[in-house]
Parts: structure tokens; C-alpha cells; sequence
């Protein structure tokens, strides 16, 4: 990636730290520390206590749960999207399940499937399918008849077709399905370890501010945000490396030449 892309959109970012650094610096507030002393906390955390281990769970349930989301989403998906009789018979059911908020799910999870690892991927895997589900299916309607009929008059095998024809034309769907389905990951594995388990970046935030240990409780915060913001910036390059067909620019156009001048003629060397 370019220089000068890297540039265009961390500049941003880069200002709200300074602005916060510098806002912060003087606080005597007990609820809004320096954010030098967060810094300082997150380090502390990360290099003597074990906010390494709670971020090694985290990003395990969140990979485990968005992986299995994807192999799920991506598959049914492709079935119902191209089906027409199973699409309008599962239409219904995917819209109740779409509107239905899965942190509602959260106690009864941890109730039934206890408060291990297991619930925390299974939660994360149950709100994170459905936005790629739903992309799936409409990236797969999206792909023009044509394309189908060509498909066909060639006499593509089925298996074919989907590997070449039609993962290909839903695939750029798919990744923003996923990207949303990321966001909702991050949620609900911090809800599902703040409600029940022992480890984690959840847990750590709980604890953290059951203890009135301010600085460590915005230090987790960040640490969640981070974690997001990363996840993002990979998908985003493992969606540049897939997709560079879809995101290649287009040629240049060349600058069209100057035009003569109009507005004067010439006669025998003297403008007129």
C-alpha cells in the first residue's frame, strides 16, 4: 500500500490521539484519567499481568466464531440464493431470525452450555451468521441471467459453476457481509464475557471496574478497540487480495491536447 494512502487515512486518527493527549494531560477527574496514565496501565497489563492471556481468548473465540459464521453463511447461502423454491420458503424465517437480537440469547447460552469457551464461539457464531447469509443470497441474485445463461448453454457441471461462476460474482457481497458480521463479533464476545466467564477482555473490563480501577478499565477499552480496528484492516487487505478485479481503477484517460485559439485569427503574421 502506497505512502501516501497510508497517509490519507491515518492522519485522522493521528490528530484525535494528539487532541486527546494533550486535553487529558492536566485531568484531575476520577473517571477520566490522563491518557498517559491509560498507556501506562495498558502496558502494565500487557507486560505483568494478564491482559495477554484474556486478549489470547478473545481473539481465539472471535476467529473460531467468525470462521465457522463464514463456512456456514457462505454455503447455505449459495444454496438458497440460487434455489428459487428454497428462497422463498426460508424468507420468512431468516427475516425473523435477522430482527431478532442475539445478546437476548446471552442467558440462556451461558445456562444451558455453561460459561466455557464453547458458548462464547457459539454466541459469536449465531449473530455474526446472518449478515453474511442475507449478502450471500443477494450477491448470488445480483449475478445478471445472462451470465446464468451462458452458464447453462455451455453445459458448465454444476459444481463448476459454482466454484467459477457464481462464488466469483457474490464474492464482493460476501466480504462486506463478513466485515459487518466482524463488527457484531467484537460485541458480542465482550457481552458474553462480561456476563459469564472468568477470562477475557470482558471479564477483564468487569473486574476491572467492580475494582474502581479506572485507568485499567479504559485501558481494556482501548485494547478492544484496537483489536477491532486490526481485524478490520486485515480483512480489508485479505478482501484487496481477493477481490483486485472488482477494485482495479480504471485506465487513464489521457488530458486532451489544448485547442488552437478561436478568438483571434491570423492574417500575414499580424494578430487581428
Amino acid at each position: 500500500m502506497p505512502w501516501k494512502s497510508i497517509l490519507r487515512q491515518l492522519w485522522l486518527p493521528a490528530l484525535v490521539f494528539v487532541v486527546l493527549l494533550v486535553a487529558t494531560a492536566g485531568s484531575t477527574s476520577f473517571y477520566f484519567p490522563p491518557l498517559t496514565e491509560v498507556l501506562a496501565a495498558l502496558w502494565h497489563e500487557l507486560a505483568h499481568g494478564g491482559l495477554v492471556e484474556d486478549l489470547l481468548f478473545s481473539l481465539r473465540n472471535i476467529v473460531l466464531g467468525l470462521a465457522l459464521a463464514t463456512a456456514v453463511g457462505v454455503g447455505a447461502g449459495l444454496v438458497i440464493g440460487e434455489v428459487r423454491a428454497l428462497r422463498l420458503a426460508t424468507g420468512p424465517l431468516l427475516d425473523f431470525a435477522r430482527a431478532t437480537p442475539t445478546v437476548g440469547f446471552v442467558p440462556v447460552i451461558i445456562l444451558t452450555l455453561g460459561i466455557g469457551s464453547g458458548p462464547k464461539v457459539f454466541l459469536i457464531f449465531l449473530g455474526s451468521v446472518w449478515p453474511i447469509l442475507l449478502n450471500t443470497i443477494s450477491g448470488v441474485r445480483s449475478i445478471g441471467p445472462a451470465v446464468h445463461e451462458t452458464a447453462r448453454g455451455y453445459r458448465i457441471p454444476w459444481p463448476l459453476r459454482f466454484r467459477r461462476v457464481i462464488l466469483p460474482g457474490a464474492l464482493p457481497q460476501i466480504l462486506a457481509g463478513v466485515r459487518v458480521a466482524l463488527s457484531i463479533a467484537v460485541v458480542l464476545m465482550v457481552v458474553s464475557e462480561i456476563y459469564g466467564s472468568p477470562i477475557g477482555l470482558g471479564n477483564f473490563i468487569l473486574q476491572s471496574g467492580s475494582s474502581f480501577h479506572v485507568a485499567e478499565t479504559w485501558a481494556g477499552t482501548l485494547l478492544i478497540g484496537i483489536v477491532g480496528y486490526a481485524l478490520s484492516v486485515l480483512l480489508l487487505l485479505v478482501e484487496h487480495r481477493l477481490l483486485g478485479w472488482y477494485h482495479q481503477r480504471a485506465p487513464r484517460e489521457r488530458a486532451p491536447r489544448t485547442p488552437p485559439a478561436t478568438s483571434s485569427e491570423k492574417s500575414n503574421g499580424v494578430v487581428v
